[in-house]
């Protein structure tokens, strides 16, 4: 597939333009013009960077990319050693941040919410970027953390009573802790995200509504394997997902 052709059809399907991000979306690093391999995962980190390489990727596809607002300009250090192995390799980098958190079925808070088995209803906070879903049936927290940790595969860290009911469940993927009274105030019992803040803990209590932190990492992987299987099965291109674990 053109590079270019691409980068119209991601930038396109995943609405960019919608979005004063804190990164820039789309094509970061330019590499070969054609590809036919590319490989997904959730951090650019040289680890991804090297195992992409050596599958023969001739694209990277990542939610965190380079190039953030009040980074330093200089290319020294690891920023010089990732895009040095991309340039020498001619490997394309793309990196779609916020859309990829929104998209309604390629997103990651639609592709975790499928995994949980949570049909949105509600949608909260800035850009609106909180989803909310109204349980048929409600559960307990123990039963949710269970659900959670089972999905995930790993123990999520979890605020509240676990014998209290919950029926309306919030959530938002990634570092979306200070959502967390946005989703309150929306009538939210139970909110989950990936990281958790000192003041969490005091808001959980005060509130009454529980809190479930299960990993940056953790809840940002379903994004871009869903968006590369996609564009697999809808254009001539491999695609192969890289998962380089990470505890945060």
């Amino acid at each position: 597939m053109d590079r270019i052709e691409l980068e119209l059809y991601l930038n396109d399907m995943l609405d960019i333009d919608r979005f004063k991000d804190y990164c820039p979306n789309g094509l970061q690093v330019e590499g070969r013009r054609r590809i036919d391999k590319i490989a997904t995962g959730v951090t650019a980190s040289l680890a991804f960077l090297e195992a992409a390489h050596e599958w023969g990727a001739d694209a990277v596809l990542v939610h965190h990319g380079y190039f953030w607002r009040n980074e330093a300009p200089q290319v020294t250090g690891r920023k010089y050693r990732r895009l040095k192995l991309l340039i020498a390799n001619e490997i394309n980098l793309f990196a779609y941040h916020l859309p990829l958190d929104d998209h309604p079925e390629y997103g990651n808070n639609a592709q975790l919410g499928a995994r949980l088995g949570l049909i949105a209803d509600t949608r909260f906070g800035a850009d609106k970027l909180g989803w909310m879903s109204t349980l048929p049936m409600p559960i307990t927290l123990a039963h949710f953390a269970a659900q959670v940790e089972q999905t995930l595969g790993r123990t999520p860290l979890v605020l509240g009573d676990p014998d209290g009911e919950l029926r309306r469940v919030a959530w938002c993927t990634g570092a979306a802790q200070s959502y967390f009274e946005a989703a309150i105030d929306v009538g939210a019992d139970v909110f989950l995200t990936g990281e958790i803040s000192e003041p969490t803990t005091h808001i959980a209590a005060e509130s009454g509504v529980a809190f479930v932190s299960a990993g940056h990492h953790a809840t940002e992987r379903y994004g871009v394997q869903a968006v590369g299987a996609h564009l697999s099965e809808q254009f001539d291109i491999e695609h192969l997902f890289i998962d380089v674990d990470n505890p945060v």
